[in-house]
């Protein structure tokens, strides 16, 4: 993986990679960083399916989560080599999966297979992301972190991680103060790169398992989800894996309790609790079934059963 920081010039870096004929996936507000002659241009992120024209050669995604999902999505399709251009803090330019949301954000599937081959990382492109996607990405970024270090370790996973949370905590609560901080903002963006490569080489576990069956069943946004079943899943794994979650919390200056320092984060942009995004109490069994069939679960430490998910869920309703 090519990985390069700098003003996103994206005409000169797909030169220099000799990737011609990009087709684009990207909301048109970043159509002003478009200045290569290209295949074409898809706007409508989430989408379920992407028509990438029989003249394009490669593919480029610019924007969050949902962008470069369905940027991969259609990679992995396709066999076309991919470039990640972030803007967010989600880390979903690293890992080869993706997820198929519909345009309401409800998933309908996913897979693997995306040929990401670059990301370029330009700090200039989040200096005007509001706080809820700031707070909200940046806390999924921690949660790869957190999953990193009791996930599939490595000794590069475990650094990467480590160096995420660290820089995480560091500078999220600089950039919710001052926005247009460009220093904080690049420390952020670095954490949430490394955070992106750990979630790459370790994969998921349980509190993404939480957000990702809340955020597909209601259409709500994956950071924010992560955002509040964090600390229940540190909780949850204090016990089975106690090690790996005070070395996250020494990462995060936090090593007492570190579900706490997460709570304390998230409340940044006010995420506290789930009845407060329009969750039904009376659907909290449903989601924790739901969640505990997912991967996540099952690769964390201690797969939860239903019934302790659900449990996990009502102490953040």
């Amino acid at each position: 993986m090519i990985v390069r920081w700098g003003p996103a010039r994206l005409g000169p870096f797909l030169a220099e990679l000799e990737l011609g004929q990009p087709f684009v996936v990207a909301g048109e507000r970043w159509h002003r960083l478009l200045d290569f002659q290209h295949a074409g241009a898809w706007t409508q992120v989430p989408a379920e399916h992407v028509d990438v024209p029989a003249t394009a050669r490669s593919l480029v995604a610019i924007g969050g989560g949902s962008a470069i999902d369905t940027a991969k999505a259609a990679s992995a399709a396709t066999g076309l080599p991919l470039v990640c251009v972030p803007t967010t803090y989600s880390g979903a330019e690293w890992p080869p999966s993706f997820g198929v949301r519909t345009p309401s954000r409800e998933i309908v599937g996913g897979g693997t297979g995306a040929n990401t081959v670059a990301i370029l990382y330009d700090v200039d492109l989040t200096l005007d992301l509001p706080r809820s996607l700031t707070v909200g990405t940046a806390l999924n970024a921690l949660a790869h972190c957190a999953e990193a270090l009791y996930g599939r370790r490595t000794e590069r996973s475990d650094a990467v991680a480590v160096e995420g949370a660290a820089l995480i905590a560091r500078w999220l609560p600089r950039v919710v103060e001052t926005p247009s901080d460009r220093g904080a903002r690049d420390g952020l963006l670095h954490g949430a790169a490394a955070a992106g490569e750990a979630l790459a080489l370790a994969g998921l576990a349980l509190a993404h398992a939480m957000a990702q069956a809340l955020g597909g069943t209601y259409g709500l946004p994956h950071g924010a989800m992560n955002a509040l079943t964090l600390a229940p899943a540190l909780r949850y794994n204090a016990a089975v894996v106690p090690e790996a979650i005070a070395e996250f919390g020494r990462a995060i200056g936090a090593e007492a309790d570190p579900a706490a320092r997460v709570e304390t984060l998230a409340l940044l942009a006010g995420f506290e609790r789930l009845r407060e995004f329009g969750v039904p109490e009376s659907d909290l069994a449903r989601v924790a079934v739901a969640a505990a069939g997912r991967t996540g679960n099952k690769q964390n430490p201690k797969p939860a059963t239903a019934t302790e998910i659900e449990g996990l869920l009502r102490s953040v309703y």
